[in-house]
């Protein structure tokens, strides 16, 4: 029995293939004229990026709201300009100072702004002057985050602090303020790299000069109207700051692969003699099926980030995800488009002889080709049986007689590679990871120095003392400066103060270590739930611990609760999808679990490079960081969407020829010895992409580059060559076994637009495989 639905979508399908390959003019202008007209619009009305890590609901966040009520200009967000004079104290240039601090306070979204010098010389210290005068800070108080602002923003504060700067004083940005002052990155450095091992790749791996710069074209095309939509629709909502920077990474990686599946399809079919306008239609109604169930499963995984309920988290998702759908989009209609251009001349110019996908069974060669002329054509000599046998077909067969080898080697390899995540800190990476040529790394430094580390992170401590009786807080006050004396891994805590209501009592906490150490979190958590809470216990009033830091504690908190639902939640559509598309059960919960291997080992990988510092300094990292609290999340998204690319193309020819044979081990061998070649040259040129943004400034994408390489290079090397066929191998045919009341239930999907779907039999047959797709009767 056949799928009249599915024909019905295979059809159309195959119908927009071959319609974007004969009018390949058309499609070609179309897409170039969307390429101008979003390029224009972004650079005319595009909106900026900005890390907000507002978190309403939390402690640090209501603390806050409940300052700027009581305090006036003591809300908002708060980023220092640091003052460094090497030859005089900063009294030395008071009138500067002052002028400084009198300019700043007319500047737009500034709520207020404090000198680092007292008033007058009986004034008490401010607290922002080291003890030997030379720095200090003037804070400001923003009533948004100053990253929103935009670069021009910045002309109003140099101009504010010019005359510190003619006096011979040193100034720097820092926190936030600093943030804004770097320069913007452009990753094109990087993206450079990429292309570049792409090519090499492509001419290594396919011999074509047209069929590499065919998917590199695309992509790059993709790449750029996908990131111009989302500037577009960063115009209306904020996005993170490496929201493009990710955008341009995945649209990248996953734009080339795609292409690359369609065109080594196409070529194989032209070899074989095909016209190229319908070698080109059923490239897309195979392949291309396959692209947009592979686009739809990364979508739908960068969706998952939304269970995290953190909007910062869901739109770099969202972000990610843009640049996914243009990839697709370009894949199904400009590639065919391309193809349609080049026609037969798609391998008139190569450096080695052209080789393509190189089917099991090939198609009889058309009428007046002989086998001489075939061998001519693809370049490969076809032994009596029809199959081609090369190196992978030796590999694929080492594999089909030593299972339980390859399985154990695999699971060894991820296992070692795994030993760093149990060790694995999640935090906040501060400014003192940043290169010494940003402005807020400066300012970071010239504050350990005259403060101590812990300056760059202070804590805010509020005690809301409303519902205490006016008579009982002297007593409150004298308890909380009981409990807050000689803190442990507390440089510093000011006496709290009340403010000029007397309704709140508000003072500093300094830590001993940097903002990202963990003694500093560990602080956060004494003062936010034992020393504060404790000391105000019984008497009505609430603590809060505010402030920049105390938010990103607050957040890394959040993050670490929901991190195992969204792990649920994205294995859980994995696996659904896999179980759809192939119908075995066994099928969907191997890859669920050797995914979750997969992505162990990158995980140890990230921790034992930027935690542990195996060789951080040579990728630019100053010492060691912890794991920024977001990182596991989006890598554990992408990757399990990136990897069903490589799950999809593996076993579509497994189960093909698994239906046309229900022979197991054989169909095992086959399909990973068709597909290897091209998951081999698809997975370096992903690997070589992400790995091209560890040139980055920026530490997160440092991080995030690295952790998705390491996970594409592992997925397609251990699990995909080893694990994946192994474990197949072992299950055999019940690999295959769906129960008939779920294959009932589960939706129909036609994976690769099959001319043909065969019949399914029910799972009360008995036999191996029953109740998935069988041969046709």
């Amino acid at each position: 029995m056949k799928d009249p639905g599915s024909q019905v979508r295979a059809g159309r399908l195959r119908l927009l293939g071959e319609w974007c390959a004969r009018h390949f003019i058309t499609v070609i202008v179309l897409w170039l004229l969307a390429l101008g007209g979003l390029y224009g619009l972004n650079t005319a009305f595009g909106g900026t990026y900005s890390d907000n890590f507002s978190l309403p609901g939390t402690q640090s966040d209501d603390g806050a709201r409940v300052l700027g009520r009581h305090v006036p200009g003591a809300g908002g967000i708060g980023a220092q300009v640091v003052l460094y004079d090497a030859r005089r104290p900063l009294t030395g240039v008071q009138s500067q100072v002052d002028r400084a601090v009198g300019s700043l306070r007319t500047l737009p979204h500034v709520l207020s702004v404090t000198s680092p010098l007292p008033s007058t010389p009986a004034a008490p210290p401010t607290g922002a002057l080291s003890p030997d005068g030379r720095t200090g800070y003037i804070g400001i108080q923003f009533n948004a985050n100053p990253t929103s602002f935009g670069g021009s923003y910045l002309h109003g504060v140099d101009a504010a602090v010019q005359p510190l700067r003619a006096a011979g004083v040193q100034v720097e940005y820092g926190g936030l303020l600093g943030e804004l002052a770097r320069p913007r990155p452009t990753d094109l450095t990087s993206e450079i790299i990429g292309f570049g091992v792409a090519v090499i790749v492509l001419l290594a791996g396919f011999g074509s000069i047209i069929a590499a710069a065919i998917p590199l074209v695309t992509a790059l095309i993709g790449v750029i109207v996908g990131v111009s939509c989302l500037g577009l629709i960063a115009a209306a909502t904020t996005f993170a700051s490496v929201s493009p920077t990710l955008a341009t990474m995945i649209g990248l990686g996953v734009g080339i692969d795609y292409a690359l599946f369609l065109i080594t399809r196409h070529r194989q079919r032209l070899m074989d003699g095909a016209d190229p306008v319908a070698a080109a239609g059923r490239a897309v109604a195979t392949s291309g099926r396959a692209v947009i169930v592979s686009g739809c499963t990364v979508i739908v995984a960068l969706a998952g980030l939304y269970v995290s309920q953190v909007s910062f988290i869901g739109k770099l998702g969202v972000a990610a995800a843009v640049t996914v759908v243009t990839a697709v989009a370009g894949a199904i209609t400009l590639v065919p488009a391309l193809l349609g251009l080049a026609g037969r001349r798609i391998d008139r110019y190569w450096v080695r002889r052209p080789v393509a996908e190189g089917d099991p069974a090939p198609a009889p060669a058309p009428k007046g080709v002989e086998r001489g002329e075939r061998k001519k054509r693809t370049g490969r000599t076809e032994p009596a049986d029809g199959a081609v046998h090369d190196g992978w077909h030796r590999y694929a067969q080492r594999v089909e007689r030593r299972p339980w080898w390859f399985l154990l080697a695999g699971l060894v390899a991820v296992g070692v590679l795994a030993i760093p995540l149990f060790s694995i800190r999640l935090g906040h990476i501060d400014d003192g990871a940043d290169p010494t040529s940003f402005t807020d790394r400066r300012a970071y430094d010239l504050i350990s120095a005259g403060f101590g580390p812990g300056a760059n992170g202070p804590f805010i401590l509020v005690v809301d003392q409303s519902a205490v009786p006016a008579a009982d807080r002297p007593a409150l006050a004298s308890r909380i400066e009981r409990a807050l004396t000689d803190v442990p891994g507390a440089a510093s805590i000011t006496p709290l103060q009340p403010t000029a209501d007397g309704q709140l009592l508000t003072g500093t906490a300094i830590p001993s270590g940097a903002p990202q150490s963990a003694g500093t979190t560990t602080l956060f958590h004494h003062l936010k739930d034992d020393a504060l809470p404790g000391a105000v216990s019984g008497t009505g009033a609430k603590t809060y611990v505010t402030g920049t830091t105390a938010a990103m504690e607050d957040f890394l908190d959040l993050i670490t609760a929901r991190l195992p639902l969204i792990i649920g939640v994205v294995v859980a559509l994995a696996f659904v999808i896999i179980l759809i598309v192939f119908r075995g059960l066994l099928v969907a919960l191997k890859a669920a679990v050797l995914n979750l291997l997969s992505i162990a080992a990158s995980y140890g990988v990230v921790v034992a490079v930027f935690q542990w510092g195996w060789g951080g300094p040579s990728l630019g990292i100053s010492g060691t960081v912890p794991i920024e609290s977001y990182v596991p999340m989006m890598m554990f998204a992408i990757v399990f969407g990136l990897s069903m690319d490589y799950e999809v193309f593996l076993l579509a020819r497994v189960q093909e020829s698994w239906l046309r044979t229900h022979e197991s081990k054989g169909s095992v061998a086959l399909g990973l010895e068709i597909t290897a070649r091209v998951i081999s040259c698809a997975a370096l040129i992903m690997v070589s992409v992400f790995a091209a943004f560890i040139l980055s400034d920026n530490i997160v994408v440092k991080m995030l580059g690295l952790g998705l390489a390491v996970s594409v290079l592992i997925d397609a090397t251990i699990v995909r060559l080893l694990l994946v066929p192994a474990v197949m191998t072992l299950l055999g045919g019940s690999a295959w076994w769906l129960p008939g009341w779920l294959d009932r239930i589960l939706p129909q999907v036609n994976r690769e637009g099959e001319e043909a779907t065969p019949c399914r039999r029910s799972a009360s047959d008995g036999r191996p495989g029953a109740g998935v797709q069988g041969p046709p009767h």
